[in-house]
């Protein structure tokens, strides 16, 4: 009898360790910054527009097609109960199909049966809170794996505050203590955006400047900084700035004072910044992989009545 139950705790044991051991990330990508395929919508907490609710509904399929997860564990384990964010996904996208996914255990996010729902995903919504608690839930685990996997079919990811950073490869404001620590117990984001850090929140909390002597020491990284109701929506090594406010991209040429765009004294252009930060506005476009901003078409200037164009 006693060595039934040593075999059984054995077996058990050996179960559990199997089920809680790390899992390989495949993520090879010929993109320098943004994934392959699919698409990352970046959101800065604080709401989201019209405008980024409906990009999110396009690039998850429409409503005839869209079949979104909903992933709550930055908000706590208060989420498990708690449907708000199910109504309110349903309601901005005017769509059912909306599941929920909640876990504090990462045995459970390394199960078949959890990930079940994200292998039929257009579309993932990552919840605000706390970024460390998504780290803790599914960091190297199938769950993980199934998030890029929606974006090797073409799906879209999005996340907001909280749900913005756990994109990052470096996990900036992650310390278990409070977001007012930069660099703490918590470095590694999921890794959607590789190379990176983002930061949320910016103008409205005045954070602008956090990030620069980060980025100024880690040249290899890209940081954006987004505020409230404003997004960047990723595609390759392609940002374009969706919502009310602001982007900010720091990056260590621009910081040196080195970079394209550094503003020359002789020379005018709205591309470029004599800051140690470059600010975009809804419309304008970053290319990632080459670290400049790309000029946009101009709007046609309307007439202004009583003023003659011609010349």
């Amino acid at each position: 009898m006693k060595k039934l139950i040593l075999a059984v705790a054995l077996t058990f044991s050996s179960a559990l360790l199997i089920a809680q051991t790390p899992v390989t990330i495949n993520q090879k990508s010929s993109t320098k910054h943004g994934p392959e395929k699919g698409s990352l919508i970046i959101v800065g907490g604080g709401g989201s527009t019209p405008e980024i609710w409906s990009k999110f509904l396009e690039l998850a399929g429409g409503k005839a097609k869209a079949n979104i997860v909903v992933i709550t564990a930055a908000t706590g384990d208060s989420a498990a109960f708690n449907t708000s964010s199910l109504k309110k996904i349903k309601k901005e996208l005017g769509i059912e199909n909306v599941t929920v996914l909640h876990t504090n255990s990462l045995a459970e996010a390394n199960s078949e049966k959890f990930i079940a729902p994200l292998k039929k995903a257009t579309g993932v919504w990552f919840d605000g809170g706390r970024q460390w608690r998504i780290a803790d839930s599914y960091l190297n685990t199938l769950t993980h794996q199934a998030f890029f996997d929606v974006l090797n079919r073409g799906g879209v990811i999005i996340g907001s505050s909280a749900g913005a950073s756990i994109q990052g490869s470096f996990l900036w404001r992650g310390d278990t203590k409070g977001p007012q620590i930069l660099v703490g117990d918590h470095t590694q984001g999921l890794g959607f955006l590789k190379n990176s850090a983002i930061d949320q929140h910016l103008l409205k909390r005045n954070r602008q400047f956090d990030l620069v002597d980060f980025i100024k020491k880690s040249p290899e990284l890209i940081g954006i900084g987004l505020d409230e109701a404003t997004s960047v929506v990723v595609q390759r090594d392609t940002l374009e700035v969706l919502g009310k406010s602001y982007a900010v991209i720091y990056d260590y040429q621009t910081i040196s004072g080195k970079g394209e765009n550094h503003v020359k004294q002789d020379k005018e252009d709205y591309t470029a910044s004599s800051g140690p930060f470059i600010f975009l506005s809804q419309g304008q476009k970053y290319d990632l992989r080459n670290r400049k901003v790309l000029e946009t078409p101009r709007k046609k200037q309307e007439p202004v009545a009583g003023v003659s164009n011609n010349k």
